[in-house]
């Protein structure tokens, strides 16, 4: 049984919380938070049995072999790195960290530890995205790629205020990529590999943030258009087009209907049955990294990749 602690009282941390149930062999062990009226509090609320107010003491405890990290993106490094040195394995929200220098760092850290260190991409253990992988071939030569997640953060009405907002500033490394457009990073490195040229342009907001963005990615047969937002909102589908025909998914951090056209024939449906949320999939995949041994190479190849494009997104875009 894999015993977690978690860092970070977000929602994401209650979602994952309640994603933990689902997944047989990891349980909660406790909560850290800096405010310690905070850490019992949150530990109360979520039904654990600890919490902690100093990092230091957590990663001591022999009943924690996990700690899961949901903090603000900025300290992500420091905290993992703190936990990685203690000997627990770490499970991270996107974006894993900043730069591809930080988490080549936790890598070889990880390494000599014998610990496991991997990035919750919840969208790459989906099983909708396991169903476009499948459906790829069916469109034939892929010839223009185009995946988009753009939500209004309603949070963003406290920046148009003058409010300090953790999600979108800079210091914290929040703002559009880092928050949504690391879903259309991921799941075009994870499908196509690396892009051989970038060219993007940015959005920024009053508190410095990027808050919409596109990015132009270039392969030697294709191009990707990706577009994110968090300042505004859109319900357009993510597509791949082809020469044979053009795979059209709902949404590409959590694809559920997928419809495959090929040629003018009628568009076959596909809709994928699960739970709400996909966060237990995620999960699964760390517990068997974990406890059977499964080699993350790939899941953190996949990190590796993400986070080198990213970082040429932001470059170009901040040329313009």
């Amino acid at each position: 049984m894999i015993r977690l602690a978690t860092i970070g009282t977000s929602t994401i941390t209650s979602q994952f919380v309640a994603a933990l149930p689902q997944v047989p062999g990891i349980r909660l062990a406790g909560v850290f938070s800096r405010d310690s009226v905070r850490a019992a509090a949150t530990a109360k609320g979520l039904g654990a049995a600890e919490s902690w107010s100093e990092l230091e003491a957590m990663l001591a405890s022999t009943d924690v072999d996990a700690v899961y990290v949901a903090s603000p993106n900025v300290v992500h490094y420091a905290q993992c790195r703190a936990a990685l040195d203690a000997g627990k394995h770490v499970f991270v929200e996107k974006p894993a960290v900043v730069t591809v220098a930080e988490f080549e760092d936790l890598l070889g850290l990880a390494r000599d530890r014998r610990v496991i260190l991997f990035e919750g991409m919840r969208s790459a253990y989906d099983p909708g995205m396991d169903l476009v992988r499948h459906l790829l071939p069916e469109v034939g030569t892929i010839r223009r790629i185009s995946f988009e997640y753009c939500q209004r953060s309603s949070r963003y009405d406290r920046v148009l205020a003058g409010q300090p907002v953790n999600i979108f500033d800079p210091a914290m490394a929040g703002g559009a990529l880092n928050d949504l457009g690391v879903y259309c990073v991921s799941a075009l490195v994870d499908l196509f590999g690396e892009p051989s040229r970038v060219a993007a342009a940015k959005v920024t907001v009053a508190s410095g943030a990027d808050g919409a963005g596109s990015a132009l990615a270039t392969y030697a047969d294709c191009v990707a258009e990706l577009a994110y937002s968090k300042i505004t909102a859109s319900d357009r589908p993510s597509q791949v087009e082809g020469e044979l025909g053009t795979l059209t998914i709902d949404k590409i951090a959590e694809p559920t209907r997928i419809g495959l056209r090929l040629g003018s024939a009628p568009v076959q449906e596909h809709v994928v049955e699960k739970p709400a949320g996909n966060l237990a999939y995620e999960v699964e995949r760390f517990v068997r990294l974990v406890a059977a041994g499964a080699d993350p190479a790939p899941d953190q190849q996949r990190t590796l990749m993400t986070l080198r494009t990213m970082e040429r997104i932001r470059t170009a875009a901040d040329r313009l």
